[in-house]
């Protein structure tokens, strides 16, 4: 699978959508899905919490690990994916699509982010 050259994407491996009227939906991509392994349990953050560029801002829990999932931007959260929380699997076969995790209402531009070829080379798939 491609990553889609619509997104942009940080070195932790998130993406993140084209913002639409100040709101930006983030996820996994399908690298960090696959290396994570099946994603048993998703902890987002809450609808209303403020989130900062590069820091931690939830988990994902594989049946290999628990990784920490960070926000590729600052803002407020807007919402959450709840299919995702029900159905955490949805992260290894969806991640671009059902499998995005929150939604994020931009206090400014991200500063970082690459493109999907940038993001291709640096993850070398």
């Amino acid at each position: 699978m491609s990553n889609p050259t619509d997104l942009r994407y940080s070195k932790e491996h998130e993406w993140l959508s084209p913002v639409e009227d100040g709101v930006a939906t983030i996820g996994i991509t399908k690298f960090a899905a696959d290396a994570l392994g099946d994603v048993v349990y998703a902890q987002l953050p809450e609808v209303g919490e403020s989130v900062a560029e590069g820091e931690t801002c939830g988990e994902l829990e594989s049946t290999k690990s628990v990784s920490d999932l960070y926000s590729p931007v600052s803002g407020e959260v807007t919402e959450i994916n709840e299919d995702v929380v029900n159905d955490p699997s949805l992260v290894n076969s969806e991640p671009f699509e059902g499998g995005w995790l929150f939604k994020v209402r931009l206090s400014e531009e991200p500063s970082d982010l690459l493109s999907a070829d940038e993001y291709t080379e640096f993850a070398g798939n």
